[in-house]
């Protein structure tokens, strides 16, 4: 073991859960990244990942691992920039108990960002939607929790890891009326749930098995829900609700389509998006603006309100004056006069 694997394992073990109190999900990316940074890294130099140097991590090697990503992998540029900002994440955390890797680290920190094109996000119409809640068959143990499942990431616009790290005690005992969300960047928000949404979670309470975990949705084997859970279960009652409406079928449904749902229906019927914003928990209005642009009835309110020119059909003809002062600046100026 080199001077990279104690660095790397205080920067993973130590300073993002306990300093930085990052969740259990921004640790397990982080993770990942650095699997595939050594993976490619003592490939690449024909070494043992853990004889790899901190030296070895130079800023050519970030660049064709990045393009690594991109070209073997298939990797789009949102996900190489989540993996960049990783490794400069480490290379900050580095700077301060390796001085001489001060100027290594000033290097990786110099390889930019690459744009991303802003795609219009992917949502269901209530037609859609409508019929994915309504797949789970309601009379199986099963059914009722992936009911559930369905109704709180929609009406909760809840991510996936909210969703399946959500515990017992964060939904109201009484009424299942109120669920307590922490979000990502350790935002806090409480949402009260419809009635649909609260009698689904009551449903799932009734027979939810008794385990020791203290998350509310269980898989087959009494543990807790993963994200790959829900994801498979997801995608199973998609399949159901195509064959009631056909259009679900042509739409990528994953999970935070359900939260884009449900930040569009909720734009829809307030016509407020700082509404919209709280109740997903985004940190400022920049990340709920998408919405804005993705709604297309905004647009059609800017086109009613602006009044049309009457413009007369013609050819255009330039006056005298004009074709004259454009003929003499086309003429080079003769400094020497």
């Amino acid at each position: 073991m080199t001077a990279l694997a104690p660095h790397l394992g205080s920067f993973l073990r130590e300073h993002l859960p306990k300093e930085r109190r990052a969740s259990q999900h921004t640790c397990e990316a982080y993770a990942q990244t650095f699997q595939l940074l050594l993976g490619f890294a003592a490939s690449r130099l024909k070494i043992k990942p853990s004889t790899i140097e901190i030296e070895g991590l130079d800023a050519p090697l970030i660049l064709a691992f990045l393009e690594h990503l991109e070209r073997k992998r298939g990797n789009a540029a949102r996900t190489r920039n989540a993996r960049l900002a990783t490794i400069n994440s480490f290379f900050r955390f580095l700077e301060y108990r390796v001085p001489s890797c001060l100027d290594q680290a000033r290097r990786i920190h110099a390889i930019l960002m690459k744009k991303t094109d802003e795609a219009l996000v992917s949502y269901l119409t209530r037609d859609e939607l409508q019929a994915l809640l309504d797949a789970p068959d309601s009379s199986t143990m099963s059914g009722m929790r992936d009911r559930a499942m369905l109704h709180l990431a929609f009406a909760a616009g809840m991510r996936v890891s909210e969703l399946v790290g959500l515990r017992r005690d964060q939904i109201d005992r009484q009424g299942a009326s109120i669920v307590h969300i922490m979000g990502k960047g350790r935002r806090e928000r409480i949402l009260p749930l419809w009635k649909e949404t609260a009698a689904a979670v009551r449903a799932w309470l009734k027979v939810r098995p008794a385990s020791a975990a203290p998350e509310l949705f269980l898989n087959a084997r009494g543990q807790a829900m993963t994200r790959d859970g829900f994801e498979y279960i997801l995608a199973k009652h998609v399949a159901t609700a195509s064959r009631a409406v056909p259009s679900i079928a042509r739409k990528t449904v994953s999970p935070h389509v359900l939260r884009h749902t449900c930040a569009m229906h909720t734009l829809q019927a307030t016509r407020d998006v700082r509404k919209v914003s709280l109740w997903l928990g985004h940190a400022g209005l920049e990340s709920t603006e998408v919405y804005l642009r993705a709604d297309p009835t905004e647009k059609l309110e800017a086109l009613n309100a602006m009044t049309p020119p009457m413009l007369k059909p013609g050819r255009f003809r330039a006056p005298d004056k004009l074709l004259a002062m454009l003929s003499t600046a086309a003429r080079k100026p003769n400094y020497a006069e």
